[in-house]
């Protein structure tokens, strides 16, 4: 019998190969991007590289960890996806949602995106093409906000919104409190670098110091003695406080009030650590770094604790997610006793090591905050799956009733739906 595949059929590629492509050149942009970046760095002056890295680091780490995060915040979803966990039930999303797979198409994007502009920054900046360079990481910043804003059935609209209204939620907390809501300030609460760093980037845009060395005679506006700076670190954990003595006024629940103080125990570590470019040096070591690393090691241990018994009620270590069908990520995770004791430590650890981005004056060593920030997403990462899973025992144990949801393979939206 012949064969009833067309000569144009035939002739296409196969989707696997296409995927094969697509990763080639992924890799070889990503090798052209690394070369050219540093060729430009080698081409400075030994005395202003190191200053012009810091401040070309300061206007991209921001998004650098932004793609990160939502690269890892698509991996939560593939996995919930192959588990019996529904997230659309527990986040009360639509059948529009976005899917793990159009995540990563938005993180490829953004993987994209970023250091091609990073590097367009080294590269006209060391020929000479000032202005040029200056240009780079405004058009950025306005090129993604935009795209987040732009109220045209595009680029997602429906996810888009729903993200922006419960960003306004989060800020105002004027209705009653969803899961949501909480879980995306919670969120955020890891991310308090990236608004701070953020706020900094701007200022400088706004002042015109990108590309220039000016900002250093400028640091009480846009740099270490700004009062900006805790004031945005500070923000997350206020926007949880309010939610939680808003979650009081509508419950009644107590936990609500002790969940608020733990979100208060960060001001102090932000706020002390601060006034070292307002205080004397002796009075800063003598009183108000005792006091700093004291109110640090109160906010770590009171939110590992949290994290342990209320985030993820874990009062015994028998209890993760079951999975659909066996695969590799369920003969690795399902049942073993092991992953909680790793969860457990290196949630412990990385805690601990929380406090120290929050200091506003260790944040000069942007190498290794840039690293405790991204091992905080990291941290992150590996909550989501246990508070989620929690909040969808609490739906299934109080009785809501909950209708079949279809597997992720089977409801993944269509190119035609979405317009990128």
């Amino acid at each position: 019998m012949k064969s009833l595949t067309s000569p144009i059929q035939s002739a296409m590629p196969s989707p696997l190969f296409l995927w094969r492509f697509k990763v080639v050149l992924f890799l070889a942009w990503g090798f052209i991007c690394c070369k050219v970046g540093w060729d430009s760095v080698m081409r400075m002056d030994a005395n202003l590289q190191n200053i012009f890295i810091y401040e070309a680091f300061l206007y991209y780490n921001p998004l650098l960890l932004v793609t990160m995060m939502v690269w890892l915040w698509g991996v939560n979803l593939w996995i919930f996806s192959q588990s019996s966990v529904s997230y659309a039930k527990v986040f009360d999303l639509d059948q529009n949602h976005l899917t793990h797979k159009e995540i990563w198409k938005c993180s490829t994007w953004m993987t994209i995106i970023v250091p091609t502009s990073m590097t367009a920054y080294l590269y006209l900046y060391s020929h000479g093409e000032v202005s040029l360079a200056a240009s780079q990481p405004v058009l950025l910043y306005i090129f993604v906000a935009i795209v987040l804003i732009f109220p045209f059935d595009i680029f997602y609209l429906s996810s888009r919104f729903f993200f922006l209204r419960t960003m306004w939620r989060i800020a105002f907390p004027l209705q009653p409190i969803t899961f949501p809501d909480f879980f995306l300030a919670d969120i955020f609460t890891s991310m308090s670098k990236v608004f701070s760093d953020l706020e900094r980037s701007v200022c400088r845009m706004v002042n015109k110091q990108v590309a220039t060395i000016a900002w250093l005679e400028a640091d009480s506006v846009c740099g270490s003695h700004s009062i900006a700076i805790p004031m945005v670190l500070v923000l997350p954990y206020l926007w949880r406080l309010l939610q939680c003595l808003r979650q009081y006024k509508d419950t009644k629940e107590r936990t609500c009030l002790f969940n608020a103080l733990k979100y208060s125990t960060a001001f102090p570590v932000i706020f002390l650590s601060a006034l070292k470019y307002h205080v004397f040096p002796e009075k800063w070591i003598s009183l108000y770094r005792p006091l700093w690393l004291l109110s640090s090691v109160v906010n770590s241990l009171y939110s590992f604790y949290w994290d342990i018994t209320r985030d993820w009620d874990l009062s015994n270590f028998s209890r993760i997610f079951k999975f659909n069908k066996p695969s590799l990520v369920s003969n690795l995770f399902y049942g073993r006793k092991w992953l909680y004791f790793w969860v457990i430590g290196s949630n412990f650890l990385l805690r601990c090591s929380w406090t120290y981005k929050l200091s506003a004056h260790l944040r000069h060593n942007y190498l290794t905050v840039f690293t405790i920030t991204a091992l905080e997403m990291f941290r992150r990462f590996q909550w989501v799956f246990f508070r989620v899973e929690n909040e969808w025992n609490k739906m299934t144990r109080s009785g809501v009733q909950l209708t079949e949801i279809p597997r992720e393979e089977d409801k993944l939206l269509g190119a035609d739906n979405h317009q990128v």
